[in-house]
């Protein structure tokens, strides 16, 4: 008797729990649909405007409260805040009724995704070319002005390149030092500087160099003329403060190790691209990336050990006394001013109720 009234008593305890089911499912089809995602959940690009005229691209963003979360369009999806008060809200709404998309105004239930808009596209590629990526997730700073692709260890790193100049202290700007040498004349030395060994040591030998150019990026100083010794041609030079130029061309030129210096010789100008190398000149292949404010500089030969400088020359008859020296050294230790890759965090948007 006991083992009878036991199956009726899960069968009906079965049906209990179907009908269940079948109640909830026929109340959620009977609802009304979901609204559309709020923007924090359906990411597109807009501008958040702010009321001292300047704006943020962003992704998305959302009002909570006294504050404005968004998503940063610039920096990877990076999830940020800012007062409400900054906030000019009825000219960001403006600009989006502006700049909607036929298929952004139409049904809610649509699932294409929502187009891009041209001149937010333009915008955020003129602000990538200020740092465009040279290695996976490795993206040139905006304030450096020479810098050098490295490998350690199997990974890219970006080293800045200090300018350096027997007479002046080593900096991270790009000053040119003009100085007349004769383009036909025997080597002679042009520049010494201190120490057997350069602090910058790289582990590849065919680093890739960038130079940033345009006329943005530092404002001349107009220092005081200098005077060198320059074998009888031209003894003036003029310290000035400024990017590189376009217009000039850059050669390796191997150091010439001494007790407790190196010295940079001289070389023959108007030889530079002929059939014949120079003897320590390793002329490189330059590019000017999209955008105009990089260039990048490869050398056409690989560097053996040793130590070596970056060389402007800005004319048929001018150099650029102010040099980037290097060594190149496998074993050597990591360099401490390295820049390495940064991977971009994974955009991930949840749902929120709202407050």
């Amino acid at each position: 008797m006991h083992k009878t009234n036991r199956q009726p008593v899960r069968f009906i305890a079965a049906s209990l729990f179907i009908a269940a089911g079948l109640a909830l499912s026929a109340s959620a089809q009977s609802q009304k649909p979901l609204p559309p995602l709020d923007p924090a959940t359906n990411p597109h690009r807009t501008r958040l405007i702010l009321k001292d005229g300047s704006y943020q691209l962003v992704m998305s963003y959302r009002v909570v409260g006294s504050v404005v979360h968004y998503i940063s369009a610039e920096r990877g999806g990076a999830e940020e805040e800012i007062p409400v008060s900054l906030v000019d809200l009825d000219a960001t709404h403006r600009w989006e009724k502006q700049h909607a998309t036929p298929e952004a105004e139409g049904e809610g239930g649509s699932t294409q995704a929502p187009a891009i808009d041209p001149e937010l596209l333009k915008e955020e590629a003129d602000r990538a070319a200020y740092t465009p990526e040279v290695a996976k997730d490795l993206h040139l700073p905006e304030q450096d002005s020479v810098l050098v692709l490295d490998t350690f260890r199997g990974m890219p790193e970006l080293v800045p390149l200090p300018q350096s100049n027997g007479d002046l202290n080593r900096n991270t700007g790009h000053n040119v030092l003009r100085a007349a040498i004769n383009p036909l004349s025997s080597s002679h030395q042009i520049v010494q500087l201190k120490g057997e060994k350069s602090p910058i040591q790289l582990h590849v030998d065919t680093p890739v160099l960038y130079v940033r150019i345009g006329s943005d990026a530092v404002v001349p100083t107009g220092g005081a003329p200098l005077t060198v010794d320059t074998h009888g041609a031209s003894s003036t030079m003029h310290d000035t403060s400024s990017v590189g130029s376009a217009d000039s061309r850059y050669v390796i030129v191997r150091s010439d190790v001494r007790t407790g210096a190196r010295v940079i010789a001289s070389f023959k100008i108007g030889f530079l691209g002929g059939v014949h190398q120079q003897e320590d000149v390793v002329e490189t292949s330059t590019e000017v990336l999209p955008g105009g404010h990089w260039m990048k500089l490869t050398p056409r030969q690989s560097l053996s050990f040793g130590e070596y400088a970056l060389m402007e020359v800005i004319s048929e008859k001018e150099v650029n006394l102010g040099v980037w020296d290097f060594g190149i050294h496998p074993v050597a230790p990591e360099n401490a001013d390295a820049i390495k890759p940064e991977p971009k965090r994974p955009l991930s948007l949840e749902h929120r109720r709202p407050d």
